[in-house]
């Protein structure tokens, strides 16, 4: 096994059960206990973990951006909520934008059970493997720099890409959800791709799990009022919905 599958797979059981001991995972992976330590200096240098004594606890900090592999496996039956009711806003033969975000690799996974003809654009390497059987469909990627840490394409190439087509419907997500800030991403490059899909579709939709409300990120994307529809995995407080009312924004939840 690479060091990498191996921080990867200690950085999961981390998440799961939010600190490791280094006797245990040297006897799991067959290593020395020095290299175990020096998994976890990385992580920490990282800002995923904090040593402690015999192993590591899981860094809380929400502004840490966790890899692509990983944040996938994270509230797994909230995002398939969410790409349940997304998938049922898309018509046969409707263009659409996905995101590279965790959430849309599930509503992909949703719409190439339900869809037999779309056309979708997207910047996620992942989305782009996942829909390698489907066809029927036309799928563009937008090209662009890649990012390995998120599995997407960023820079000017993929904004240009994005901005040269104008969609039925943008299906994105964002790292956090603010009530006075709007839609928020963890950095520049993101945020101004989201930007880029805002002013690329008819119908802007934010599929964004309960877990995202009420925090903060670096970048800031857009106001509230700048998507047309919400689809979240529990209802909001009653200040959200208020909030969207008055924006004009409608939001989707289970048992709506």
């Amino acid at each position: 096994m690479l060091a990498l599958e191996r921080r990867n797979e200690i950085l999961e059981k981390l998440q799961m059960e939010k600190r490791v001991v280094v006797s245990e995972l040297s006897l799991h992976y067959g290593v020395s206990e020095e290299t175990i330590r020096r998994d976890l200096d990385k992580l920490e240098k990282e800002g995923y973990a904090t040593k402690s004594y015999g192993g590591a606890v899981i860094n809380e900090d929400t502004g840490i951006d966790l890899p692509f592999n990983i944040r996938k496996n994270q509230n797994v039956q909230g995002k398939q909520k969410i790409a349940e009711l997304v998938a049922s806003l898309v018509e046969e033969g409707d263009h659409i934008i996905l995101d590279a975000s965790s959430t849309a690799v599930f509503v992909a996974r949703a719409l190439k059970e339900t869809r037999n003809r779309l056309t979708v654009l997207t910047n996620s390497i992942e989305i782009l493997l996942s829909l390698t059987d489907a066809p029927e469909w036309e799928i563009i990627s937008t090209g662009g720099v890649m990012d390995e840490r998120y599995l997407t394409f960023i820079g000017i190439e993929a904004e240009r890409s994005i901005r040269s087509h104008y969609a039925d419907k943008v299906i994105f997500s964002c790292k956090a959800f603010s009530r006075e800030r709007g839609y928020m991403e963890s950095k520049d490059s993101l945020a101004e791709i989201k930007k880029s899909m805002l002013l690329s579709g008819k119908t802007r939709i934010l599929a964004v799990d309960s877990t995202k409300f009420d925090r903060d990120a670096f970048a800031i994307v857009s106001d509230l009022q700048d998507v047309d529809i919400v689809v979240t995995d529990e209802q909001p407080s009653e200040a959200w919905l208020r909030d969207f009312e008055r924006a004009g924004v409608r939001c989707i939840y289970p048992g709506e």
